[in-house]
């Protein structure tokens, strides 16, 4: 996968950004975990959850990769329904198309 498949013409300009953002993280692994998950979920998100994913933007990859992998633990501010929902959709591999 190169990056996004999904289309952003019914998003609003700040989920747009959001998207590409999701996916020019820096690194490969990181755009691939964050920018699979905008590309299934950022048109549905209420309002809370994209807040909390916007935050998570706003991390750099190398203090949030640990945090995915389990390696360091997730600073309260970060521990939110969004990030769980992240994890879980890497870890069950449901970010990969074939």
């Amino acid at each position: 996968m190169t990056g996004t498949t999904r289309t952003s013409a019914d998003l609003d300009p700040r989920r747009r950004r959001a998207l590409v953002r999701a996916w020019r993280r820096g690194t490969r692994e990181m755009d691939l975990v964050l920018g699979g998950f905008a590309d299934l979920n950022i048109g549905t998100m209420d309002d809370a959850d994209f807040e909390a994913f916007e935050a998570l933007l706003g991390v750099s990859d190398t203090e949030l990769m640990p945090w995915v992998t389990g390696e360091r633990p997730l600073p309260a501010e970060h521990d939110t329904d969004i990030f769980r929902k992240v994890v879980a959709m890497a870890r069950d591999g449901k970010l990969v198309r074939g």
